[in-house]
């Protein structure tokens, strides 16, 4: 079953092509494919049914967009973002994210507010069943959508790459069992767009991701290689 990232493949990528990108994509974002783990073009070939050349054309894509690095002799990895680079990263969200709260709140209708709900509700289930992978994907899916609100397309999808590059940094520095945002800093936040209190909810906002730049343990992990087999399988090549 396909889960959408937020982000659409580049359009130049065929549908083979661009279904590898989504599932290397999906991988990193909910944290099967751990920072630092190599990504070998034989082994995916292999494993997605394709040629080297065409997982080269994807795996470069995805360093476009910053989710892996790639050097000529190493080959390719999923990134490991530097403690500088990630307390950038949650400080240029907590900018864009709270700079656009009144236009939120300008467009805000009970439907939204549902629609918010419902993500929460999925984000705790997810908690509850100890699903990592769905609790990030649902806590992602909070932020793009509460942006959404707004109508601006080209931040939305900015925050939707924020948040992916989010991720990456929380798979690379946060605990073991940290999967996403607070469940009760979301509902807070719900509450305070209920009531429209800007002030109220640009102050929660920005200390949200305050607490989840704290939360983190700034020390390197070393190197992983994954099974790539179990993760995708042969079948995972057809779209």
């Amino acid at each position: 079953m396909k889960r959408e990232t937020g982000l659409s493949a580049p359009q130049e990528l065929p549908d083979k092509e661009a279904h590898i990108w989504h599932s290397l994509l999906n991988a990193i974002v909910e944290h099967q494919l751990p920072p630092g783990c190599k990504l070998p073009e034989e082994a995916l070939a292999e494993v997605f049914g394709v040629s080297r050349t065409g997982i080269r054309k994807v795996l470069t894509r995805l360093a476009a967009v910053q989710m892996i690095d790639m050097t000529p002799r190493r080959g390719a990895f999923v990134a490991s973002p530097t403690v500088e680079a990630s307390k950038a990263i949650f400080q240029t969200r907590s900018v864009i994210e709270c700079a656009n709260l009144p236009h939120v709140l300008a467009r805000l209708q009970s439907p939204h507010l549902a629609g918010l709900e419902k993500v929460v509700a999925l984000e705790e289930q997810a908690h509850r069943e100890g699903d990592g992978p769905a609790a990030i994907r649902h806590s992602a899916a909070f932020h793009i959508q509460l942006q959404a609100i707004s109508g601006n397309a080209v931040l939305t999808e900015m925050v939707t790459s924020l948040t992916q590059r989010s991720s990456l940094v929380i798979a690379a520095w946060g605990s073991p069992w940290q999967r996403g945002c607070r469940c009760d800093d979301h509902e807070k936040l719900i509450d305070l767009l209920r009531e429209k209190d800007l002030a109220g909810l640009t102050d929660a906002l920005a200390h949200h991701f305050t607490h989840i730049v704290e939360s983190l343990c700034f020390e390197r992990s070393g190197e992983t290689l994954a099974d790539f087999t179990r993760l995708f399988g042969k079948a995972e090549a057809q779209p």
